[in-house]
């Protein structure tokens, strides 16, 4: 069992070696991938630590670590004056990245706020420098000045601005309101034009159903009248063959016929005469000389005329044959073919009117469909 010296020798050796350990473990630096470090000793600028572990001599040696990530910073919110004397409150964000580690730590007492105030100056001068209407129309400039001014001003500070990106552009109560308000004049503005614009589209088109419909209108008159037309022709022809060859058919009965037989018609026409509604008869002056020539022939006068009927070949002989004087009788067939070939017509102007009424608008004169071929003319009547 040892004495009391040897334990108190042996309790300082112990401790001697756990100071050792623990000044030894002092001096050990470990420097992350996104970190440099600066060493002093004694004061003294040594030199950078790169990434991994090192040792640097312990109760001397003072390691800063600086990063070199990507940082952002807010730039507070502010009111500034425009060019144009409108109070804005604006705010902006940077985003810098140490480019060297010692200016950026023994160049500037501290670069994240030196840089915070400087944007907030330059942001105060480049906005006071435009109107409100610019600024909240080209922010992409003004990003694009502020970054240049704020990368050049702290250049040598070590740290690189990357970009200023501007937040917000919030104008003040009575600013915000005049823009509001001109806006909606604006917005009335386009509303007014659109609705006239509008109304005048809608009179051109109504104005132009109505010259539409009035050109249907006529088109339908104009074929209403030729066809009223084209069937009083017709029926005059026909009324008037009909009539032509009444008469000749009546010549032909009687031609043959001899003076008895044309007193007893005309006795009858008399007769005609006295069965009508008038209430006055004119009789004419040979009715007389009719009266006496019906006694004759009945047997009452003294003496009886001679009279030869006319045979068929004198009458031949005479006024031709009845073939030449009655012409051609159209038969029932023709006269169905020829109502028939009027019935077609009908349909093909109807179905003009449709084709017109279905025309689409098109610029400048409109020709009508069939203007420019000429009317089929009806087939001729049959007979003469």
């Amino acid at each position: 069992m040892p004495n009391g010296s040897e334990g108190v020798w042996i309790g300082l050796s112990i401790l001697l070696i756990i100071a050792i350990v623990v000044v030894i473990a002092s001096g050990i630096r470990i420097v992350r991938p996104y970190q440099k470090g600066l060493v002093e000793v004694l004061g003294s600028f040594k030199g950078m630590l790169n990434p991994g572990f090192h040792w640097v001599i312990p109760m001397i040696t003072r390691v800063t670590f600086m990063d070199l990530r990507l940082q952002t910073l807010d730039v507070a919110r502010q009111e500034v004056i425009t060019k144009d004397n409108s109070p804005t409150n604006v705010d902006a964000v940077i985003y810098i990245k140490i480019m060297d580690p010692y200016k950026a730590y023994y160049e500037v007492q501290n670069y994240r706020q030196a840089t915070v105030f400087l944007a907030q100056t330059t942001l105060r001068s480049v906005i006071g420098e435009m109107e409100l209407d610019e600024i909240l129309y080209n922010r992409e400039v003004i990003n694009a000045k502020l970054r240049d001014i704020l990368d050049t001003a702290t250049d040598a500070w070590g740290v690189k601005v990357d970009a200023v990106e501007i937040r917000e552009v919030d104008p003040v109560g009575p600013v915000k309101a005049a823009m509001e308000e001109q806006t909606s004049a604006e917005r009335e503005r386009r509303a007014a034009i659109l609705r006239a614009d509008g109304q005048k589209r809608a009179a051109i088109l109504v104005a132009e159903g109505d010259k539409r419909s009035r050109i249907l209108q006529a088109e339908g008159i104009r074929q209403s009248k030729v066809l009223e037309a084209e069937g009083q022709r017709l029926a005059t022809i026909l009324e008037g063959q009909g009539e032509a060859q009444k008469l000749r058919i009546l010549a032909m009965g009687a031609a043959p016929l001899d003076q008895k037989a044309l007193t007893v018609l005309s006795i009858d026409a008399v007769k005609g005469l006295g069965n009508g509604q008038a209430t006055k008869i004119i009789f004419p002056f040979e009715l007389t000389r009719l009266i006496e020539g019906a006694s004759d022939y009945i047997g009452v006068s003294r003496k009886t005329p001679e009279s030869t009927p006319t045979t068929y070949e004198d009458l031949e002989k005479m006024v031709g044959k009845s073939e030449d004087v009655l012409g051609e009788i159209p038969k029932p067939g023709e006269i169905r073919k020829q109502l028939e070939t009027i019935e077609r017509e009908l349909e093909k102007e109807a179905t003009r009117s449709e084709e017109i009424a279905h025309i689409p608008h098109q610029k400048g004169p409109r020709r009508l469909p069939g203007e420019e071929e000429e009317e089929e003319e009806p087939p001729p009547p049959p007979g003469r």
